[in-house]
């Protein structure tokens, strides 16, 4: 009867790439884990199962220059690499090492095989439950038990772990052997940095020493446990049940800060410790992550930059052709004039264009403009206006100012103090807190930059008395569109009411999901664009200005904003439905295009993550808002309904005295910025 051991290693780990071929004492990880496993006395012949990626070479190279085999197979399904390779080199019985393990004992391995063949089962192990250190671990089956659950195993998990199907379907004999203590506390493999960083130190304080037993590690961590520490936060097989994102999220944190480049995607604002983070793929209204599992997104979709969906294929198609023909070149791009020209058409007001590629540093060029052409430093604003020091300026004299502008809390550390009472911020609807501060600053006040509308719409003529008090004062208004751009108008939200501003910029759907903004304002104040320094390489590159233009031919012919409002108005209604089957109190906000809801209750925060929670188990990203896209067909807002029925009824139950902590599987979303951009 042939024993075989075969070892899973690969160089492309998520949490922590390359680490197998990492030198420890000058040699890689996994030629000291193949140094100990070859003291194993029962042990016939050893194989490293890899996988068939490029990436791979480095490790197929060495493991082949010390003389042991090596197969090649599947990534992502473990459990066919190891059937192929058992198969392959004629394996009677398994046994399973990770890649992971460098400190595997070759005596306990021996054990575990000799117990297995004592008592004659199918499966044997020192993990079901484990007593032994994380990085110890050793299973032992036959090869016919391996051929069953290649045959019969259908999760990706069973295919991805290898043995789930043999230890959980119950229809293998089983032994598991323990220690005589519990010792499943200990950390000895390898699956973060830190945890490298230990098995460096023990190898070390062992060296020139290769094969000290596993006891020998104990005595250590009993005489030195400093040794120990930088690892002992980490939970064991925390991997085996975190989906690939959450690991790659766990990397991104080390070398990111803050894990993202946009706050409103940070995972913590969604489901802690859960969410699937990064995606492979979208299309429509659907997502794919990591794991290649697919989502509907009823979320914020990719925060409002995909009004037609992901991926249009007239969109993409006409990207592709840039893209073959050249997106650089020493030459302007002439799609820059032509898209200038469709934004004027569509606003007959405005004279000029300028570009950019993102929101934030269009609002910083509207207010550049406004300055330079007035000769004016003070902005009074209202709303969300991106990250720059000119708007976060708002808060050096009190860090509340922006509570009622969606940033509540935030602390304008890096803006300069000398900024200091240049940005004014004024409540919406308030007419008379914006005439006091034009009064207060006489002769001071650049520009009005405003949203045209947030959460409410304008009563008592506020646009209209805003507009009058700019031409009054000689003041530029600027509309912030960046969000509410084509939402509910083809065009800015400024034209349903019937006020015109000076400036209006826009950005987000403008190139459905490509990077593209406009300033566009009259001549008189535009040309102001000359007298300062506004440029920027890359707001000449190509696939922007090309995209944006056919996101407006689509959004044009197929009245795009039309059909988003009437879904949002349906949402909105079918959300207020559902609250008064459950008798939950229920308010509305935002445009119907970017609709959301929340319960006036004391624990919202936590019913958000709960819907969040239980909507992803049914493979739909969804909370509190819904960005609505036009592939927000019917039948995938019924599914929608279908799947948050049940969790309304949850949250009543909760506010009939059920535990929503006993609900929670993780923490609880952080409640971050009022509006998620």
């Amino acid at each position: 009867m042939k024993t075989v051991c075969i070892i899973q290693a690969r160089m492309g780990s998520t949490r922590f790439p390359n680490k197998v071929m990492r030198e420890i004492t000058g040699v890689p990880m996994i030629g000291l884990l193949l140094e100990r496993v070859n003291e194993a006395k029962l042990v016939d012949q050893i194989v490293v199962a890899t996988s068939n990626l490029p990436e791979n070479k480095s490790l197929v190279k060495y493991v082949n220059e010390l003389g042991y085999s090596i197969y090649e197979g599947s990534e992502q399904d473990v459990l066919d690499r190891y059937y192929q390779a058992a198969l392959l080199n004629g394996a009677d019985n398994v046994v399973r090492i990770t890649g992971d393990c460098p400190l595997i004992d070759s005596a306990l391995i021996d054990e575990v095989i000799g117990r297995f063949k004592q008592a004659q089962v199918e499966y044997a192990s020192n993990i079901s439950p484990p007593t032994y250190p994380d990085g110890l671990d050793t299973e032992v089956f036959t090869f016919k038990a391996l051929e069953q659950a290649w045959k019969e195993a259908k999760e990706p998990q069973q295919r991805e772990h290898v043995t789930p199907f043999i230890r959980e379907s119950g229809l293998f004999s089983q032994i598991n052997i323990a220690g005589e203590a519990d010792l499943s506390r200990n950390r000895w493999t390898v699956d973060e940095p830190e945890d490298f960083e230990v098995i460096q130190k023990v190898y070390e304080k062992f060296y020139p020493d290769h094969l000290f037993g596993w006891r020998n590690i104990l005595n250590l961590s009993n005489d030195d446990p400093d040794v120990f520490k930088p690892n002992q936060h980490l939970i064991r097989n925390e991997g085996a049940e975190m989906c690939t994102g959450q690991k790659l999220y766990k990397r991104a944190k080390k070398v990111i800060p803050g894990g993202t480049m946009l706050l409103s995607k940070r995972p913590e604002m969604f489901l802690p410790e859960q969410w699937p983070s990064y995606f492979s793929k979208s299309k429509g209204c659907s997502v794919w992550d990591l794991d290649d599992k697919k989502y509907i997104d009823m979320s914020i979709m990719g925060i409002g930059t995909n009004i037609l969906g992901y991926g249009h294929p007239e969109v993409d198609e006409a990207v592709i052709e840039t893209v073959k023909n050249g997106n650089m070149s020493t030459f302007s791009c002439p799609e820059e004039v032509y898209l200038a020209e469709k934004l004027i058409e569509i606003h007959p007001w405005a004279d000029m264009v300028r570009f950019a590629r993102a929101g934030g540093e269009i609002n910083s060029i509207a207010i550049r403009i406004a300055r330079a052409a007035t000769g004016k430093d003070k902005i009074a604003i209202c709303g969300y206006h991106g990250w720059h020091d000119w708007y976060l300026s708002t808060n050096l004299n009190d860090d509340k100012n922006l509570d009622g502008h969606l940033l509540p809390g935030l602390e304008p550390k890096g803006v300069p103090r000398g900024l200091t009472g240049t940005t004014l911020p004024f409540n919406y609807n308030d007419i008379e807190q914006l005439e006091h501060i034009i009064e207060s600053n006489s002769g001071q006040i650049a520009a009005i930059k405003m949203e045209v509308s947030r959460n409410e719409g304008p009563e008592n003529n506020f646009l209209q008395k805003v507009r009058e008090l700019a031409t009054k004062n000689d003041i530029v208004l600027i509309f912030d569109e960046c969000t509410s751009g084509f939402r509910e108008t083809f065009g800015g939200l400024h034209k349903k009411f019937g006020v015109e501003p000076d400036i209006a910029i826009f950005a987000k759907a403008l190139g459905n999901g490509y990077a593209i903004s406009a300033c566009i304002g009259r001549k008189e104040f535009m040309q102001a664009a000359q007298n300062t320094f506004i440029s920027s390489t890359f707001w000449t590159e190509r696939i922007g200005p090309t995209a944006a233009l056919k996101t407006l031919e689509i959004m044009e012919r197929e009245k795009s904003w039309e059909k988003i409002t009437h879904t949002g108005k349906n949402i909105g209604e079918r959300w207020k439905t559902l609250a008064q089957k459950y008798e939950l109190p229920l308010d509305i906000n935002g445009l119907p295009a970017l609709i959301g809801f929340s319960f006036r209750l004391q624990n919202m925060l936590k019913y958000k993550t709960l819907i969040t929670q239980e909507m992803l188990k049914k493979g739909i990203l969804a909370a509190t808002s819904v960005y609505v896209c036009t592939e927000h067909k019917q039948p995938i807002i019924d599914k929608y309904f279908d799947a948050l029925d049940p969790i309304f009824a949850l949250i009543k139950e909760c506010e009939q005295g059920r535990s929503i902590d006993d609900l929670l599987e993780g923490p609880v979303c952080h409640s971050g910025f009022k509006r998620l951009n």
